[in-house]
């Protein structure tokens, strides 16, 4: 425990002399042997876990000051000019349009069974892991410990996820946690699942009694599109369209992306789309730094969805224009 400590403290002088600078106090090494502590007793209390068996396994986790750095500076802190074409590029697309007509046959079925778009499953992947070829260079418990002890602004949220890694032990996810790889946020595998996700929506698709995120496809495509259908996926439903915005129009908020305005209400303050969408339908306006200026969006619930991914605008605008790109090669109906 010393030398995490130790190295941590170098870490942040470091960080001083160099001139960063935080919004919070990082914690001091008493801190977070108590937090640690409480954690472990917590765990004990609720579960089957002993307190001295979880505190082992924390003891063995690293210090990652390159997650605390990761963290601080994410890609949607980038405008829409930046950020698409980070991720809307050539070879996503063609690495995409093969994945797709490699497992065509498992896509077409999991779309089948859940109403999930294929090329939307595809896009996902190729946004979050390039089809699996960087599913992550971090030990997931040493991110996750990393932002649960040393991260205040949300040590509530990974530590909770920190629990859920040492919950998903056993069972079907017989995996030692030491030796799980994903990013520096602790999400794991080809879809990039937080260990909530997994315990949430893990899908054992090959039927082999275990849900295998980086190793089974079937079990990846499935457990994709399981996350969307659990958190409220309209099958056929509308994703984004551009707007049409009057001299005049309304101004708009687009709280948390839920749809919250009809289609109707939404063209009386000025924001019209020629797409053949029911009026009564629920979307909401995003505004965006396009290329060429602003560019302004009406999205539906099935954005809202893709958002539960990830909270950004611009990673759901551009996993969803991913998709039609790969739809448009490879022969599907383009979703609007």
């Amino acid at each position: 425990m010393t030398l995490r400590f130790l190295a941590l403290l170098a870490s942040l002088i470091v960080m001083l002399a160099a001139g960063a600078a935080h919004a919070y106090d990082p914690p001091d090494a008493a801190q977070v042997a108590a937090a640690e502590k409480k954690f472990a007793a917590d765990l004990e209390r609720d579960t089957d876990l002993s307190a001295a068996d979880v505190l082992a396994v924390l003891g063995r986790a690293h210090y990652q000051q390159s997650v605390i750095d990761a963290i601080s500076r994410p890609a949607e802190s980038k405008t829409w000019r930046e950020y698409r074409p980070i991720f809307l590029t050539q070879r996503r697309i063609d690495d995409g349009v093969a994945f797709y007509q490699t497992n065509e046959a498992l896509l077409k079925r999991v779309e089948k069974e859940t109403g999930v778009s294929a090329t939307l499953v595809v896009a996902i992947i190729g946004v979050e892991t390039a089809y699996g070829r960087t599913p992550g260079r971090y030990r997931v418990l040493d991110a996750l410990t990393t932002l649960a002890f040393y991260y205040p602004p949300r040590q509530d949220f990974f530590r909770s996820e920190l629990r859920q890694l040492f919950l998903l032990r056993g069972g079907n996810f017989p995996y030692a946690l030491e030796n799980l790889m994903g990013s520096y946020a602790g999400a794991m595998g080809w879809g990039q699942f937080m260990p909530s996700s997994i315990a949430k929506f893990g899908r054992d698709e090959d039927g082999d009694g275990k849900i295998d995120l980086w190793n089974s496809l079937p079990d990846i495509v499935g457990s994709v599109a399981n996350y969307f259908v659990g958190n409220g996926w309209q099958s056929g439903g509308p994703v984004a369209v551009r707007a049409s915005v009057g001299a005049d129009a309304h101004a708009v908020s687009a709280e948390n992306l839920k749809p919250a305005y009809t289609l109707k209400q939404l063209a009386e303050w000025g924001y019209t789309t020629s797409a053949k969408i029911d009026p009564q339908t629920l979307a909401t306006i995003v505004k965006l730094e396009g290329e060429d200026g602003p560019e302004v969006w009406i999205t539906f619930q099935n954005f809202f969805v893709i958002s539960r991914y990830n909270r950004s605008p611009l990673y759901s605008l551009a996993a969803f224009q991913l998709s039609q790109e790969i739809a448009r090669e490879v022969g599907e109906p383009v979703a609007q």
